[in-house]
């Protein structure tokens, strides 16, 4: 169990508990059980955590941890408390790997080759290794949160570009509506106009009958002029004979009434055509 919280200790803060400056000093430290917490390494290290070290760091086996005793420890039985990004950032980047190689080299020179310390440099390289997966993981951890970035990003120019498109379909349906009902108002005032041309060819197809018809009376009311003025002429040519006087002042009047007749006439008939 002393192992155990020798272990502990090095993992939460990468250093040793009872490194000296010399070998002489690390054999003092370990036999008077003397270590400290310091700040540097155990910052962000729990009070329950820091408490099951010194439970395990006991010289007396008696008053030390059990088995049964550490596995029930509020540390280990805990859930844990989730850290903020805050927290996590003010972590170390990386554990302190240099200062437990010196330390288990150190060791290495000062402890029987059969001592508990013996394998601390083969431990030093699984810390390390635990350093750059923590650290890859970091880094991934950082991607995924780019991703996401991106992802949000990209999300949020497509909800703009739908909502732009939805806004220029709803114009094009609306310009649409427009040109169809223009459409229709052409159309209609289209057959309007056929029908307006209809009704004007009628009432002029109409109106050329009645001329027609109007002429044909003037025409026969010519006829009949003439036959009168004829009739009247032969009347007035009788009187002259019967009077044997050609050039008298009646005959000459009786003709220039007749040729003012003729005029009226044609006058009547060229202002109807």
């Amino acid at each position: 169990m002393w192992s155990i919280g020798v272990i502990t200790y090095i993992l939460l803060s990468g250093a040793s508990p009872f490194l000296g400056d010399t070998k002489q000093d690390t054999l003092a430290n370990i036999t008077a059980v003397s270590y400290n917490f310091g700040e540097e390494f155990f910052s962000q290290t729990s009070e329950l955590a820091k408490d099951f070290i010194r439970k395990l760091l006991v010289k007396e086996t008696r008053k030390r941890l059990t088995i049964q005793e550490a596995l029930r420890h509020p540390w280990i039985t805990s859930k844990g408390v989730i850290r903020t990004p805050e927290q996590r950032k003010a972590e170390p980047a990386q554990l302190k790997t240099e200062r437990l190689r010196e330390y288990t080299l150190k060791c290495h020179s000062s402890m029987p080759p059969d001592n508990t310390y013996v394998n601390f440099e083969r431990f030093a390289c699984v810390v390390e290794d635990v350093a750059r997966m923590d650290q890859g993981c970091r880094a991934l951890a950082g991607a995924r949160d780019t991703i996401q970035d991106d992802v949000e990003t990209l999300v949020s120019i497509y909800n703009e570009k739908e909502a732009w498109y939805r806004e220029e379909s709803e114009r094009a349906q609306h310009d649409l509506s427009q040109l169809r009902y223009e459409f229709r108002k052409v159309q209609s005032s289209k057959k309007l106009l056929r029908e307006d041309i209809r009704a004007t060819g009628s009432r002029l197809r109409s109106t050329a009958r009645k001329l027609d018809h109007l002429q044909a009376q003037f025409e026969a009311l010519g006829q009949e002029l003439l036959a009168d003025l004829q009739w009247l002429q032969e009347l007035v040519g009788g009187f002259q004979l019967e009077s044997g006087s050609m050039d008298s002042p009646s005959s000459m009047c009786c003709q220039d009434s007749s040729e003012c007749l003729g005029e009226l006439l044609n006058r009547s008939r060229s202002k109807d055509v």
